[in-house]
């Protein structure tokens, strides 16, 4: 109906560039990392909607409980930043309180991909840390960027 087309969130370079720091986070450890990216988010706490996304993308039921999904609502300036129980247990609040901080100053820089980047980074080190690779470790989850509405 109307002939403009919409938007994109990120730019076909600025999606390679997330889904290989997803990969290289992932490449030594059993751990799971997701992003899930939308224009806004339809709750007033964006982690009401990380532990909607979470669920309906599986994410609970890795083997190790050690997956961890980014929430971005892009033009509401929201995130929020879930694990599951497995890799909350070793890491507790404070690590992710020091994630969310990371994201906050880069985003507020306007450095969306580089601080998604490197939040993937200190994530997987984490991770690594607590849950390295083993042989026969499958990638259990896809390391693509979930984008919703």
């Amino acid at each position: 109906m109307f002939p403009f087309k919409k938007k994109e969130l990120f730019t076909e370079e600025e999606k390679s560039r997330v889904v290989q720091a997803i990969r290289q986070a992932e490449r030594l450890t059993s751990g799971e990392i997701r992003l899930f990216v939308e224009s806004h988010c339809k709750y007033v706490d964006p982690m009401d909607r990380a532990q909607e996304a979470f669920l309906s993308l599986g994410m609970e039921k890795t083997k190790q409980r050690n997956g961890v999904l980014l929430y971005i609502a892009m033009r509401d300036h929201q995130f929020a930043i879930l694990g599951d129980q497995g890799i909350h247990e070793k890491v507790g609040n404070d690590f992710w309180q020091q994630e969310a901080l990371l994201l906050k100053t880069h985003f507020s820089g306007n450095r969306i991909i580089e601080g998604i980047e490197v939040c993937v980074k200190e994530i997987g080190e984490s991770l690594y840390h607590y849950f390295p690779y083993e042989s026969g470790d499958q990638n259990e989850l896809p390391d693509d960027i979930v984008f919703g509405k």
